[in-house]
């Protein structure tokens, strides 16, 4: 079989959508190697290079032009000889021509729909548009997780058969065992606390950072922040200066996958009060690094950490902080979920995933 893959995130994005592109090419490589993997863009870049020396995996040039992507790339697959293209990221190319060829679509979240207060009217249309023209489109939707299924249902008004529900899973590097060397060296790389809490993901508002910094506060807990910053920033920024709290929580730039995933096995607990998901890859993260999770009891989160993680609500950092000093302060209690949420986790690994995306291909052909 030969499958084409819109491949611009795989290329260009750091994160999520790139992470999700890259590990999911990566999996299908390793446990189905049989096949054929077209990464189809305008041009490539260092990212993903490991993934690209694979004897099975290629990397197609596209066609050139502004808007080649929506009415180009299809085709292009066509002249490969694709038996089915991809769309990693809620979008499928708008032209076609009559050589037969299957499409699937992955659906992340509709986060702009349920949250538009965070994006622009611009957006918001056009990713709306997007969604629902690929939606349309598809032979099949994957969707990340129940939550994102039942919001396509919703909000895109598809019907529930067409759409299947795939988990991904994470970079390897946290479920690899460091060297002492290494966990050294990020410790002496970032200066961390001896015992700390930590939070992964962009800063911005959906992420809920100040709610879990409010909880902190006269706790005398460090906290370290690993993401990129947004204008939401300068809110975190000015209440840190207000209360004094500049020292008690680090902020981290420059980390690679593998100093990430030290540091979250180093992590006493990993808080992530997210107030809407559409999986929460952090979460996954931590339970592989056998780090004990407390995240927000909304969206998709429970299902990300199984029920042996600690719920919280977002909006309250009364109950943030509650649940934060219970674990912080025992140690039994942290070292039983972690155990339990390890063994839950082993569902999201690279085998199970390859083994549900290779029957959807095969069913769809």
């Amino acid at each position: 079989m030969k499958i084409a893959f819109d491949a611009k995130r795989f290329f260009h994005n750091t994160s999520g959508l790139g992470n999700y592109s890259r590990d999911l090419v990566r999996i299908l490589s390793q446990y189905e190697p049989d096949n054929e993997y077209l990464l189809l863009n305008k041009n490539k870049s260092e990212r993903g290079k490991d993934i690209l020396d694979r004897p099975n995996v290629k990397f197609v040039e596209t066609s050139k032009g502004s808007l080649s992507r929506q009415l180009k790339m299809g085709k292009d697959a066509q002249k490969q000889g694709a038996d089915i293209f991809h769309g990693l990221s809620g979008e499928l190319p708008l032209k076609w021509d009559q050589k037969p060829i299957k499409k699937i679509v992955t659906i992340h979240d509709l986060i702009f729909v349920r949250y538009p207060q965070y994006y622009s009217f611009f957006d918001r249309k056009i990713h709306l548009w997007k969604f629902k023209k690929a939606a349309k489109m598809a032979d099949k939707i994957i969707a990340i997780s129940e939550q994102t299924k039942s919001d396509i249902i919703e909000f895109l008004k598809v019907p529930e058969s067409k759409i299947e529900v795939i988990y991904q899973g994470c970079h390897h590097a946290f479920k690899e065992q460091q060297s002492p060397e290494q966990i050294q060296a990020a410790k002496d790389k970032f200066k961390l606390p001896e015992r700390f809490i930590l939070n992964v993901g962009t800063i911005e508002d959906r992420k809920n950072l100040l709610n879990l910094i409010k909880a902190v506060k006269d706790t005398g807990i460090p906290l370290v922040v690993i993401g990129r910053k947004t204008k939401y920033y300068q809110k975190i920024e000015s209440f840190l200066k207000k209360n004094k709290m500049e020292k008690q929580v680090l902020f981290l730039e420059g980390v690679s996958m593998d100093e990430l995933a030290v540091i979250y096995k180093l992590a006493d607990i990993f808080v992530y009060p997210s107030f809407f998901e559409g999986f929460g890859i952090p979460v996954i993260e931590a339970l592989f690094s056998k780090t004990v999770v407390v995240t927000s009891n909304t969206s998709c989160l429970p299902e990300a950490g199984g029920k042996d993680s600690v719920y919280i609500d977002p909006n309250n950092d009364l109950d943030i902080r509650a649940k934060i000093k219970f674990l912080w302060d025992n140690e039994s209690e942290r070292k039983r979920r972690e155990e339990k949420g390890f063994e839950f986790v082993q569902k999201f690994n690279d085998e199970p995933i390859a083994k549900n995306l290779m029957n959807l291909y095969q069913k769809i052909i």
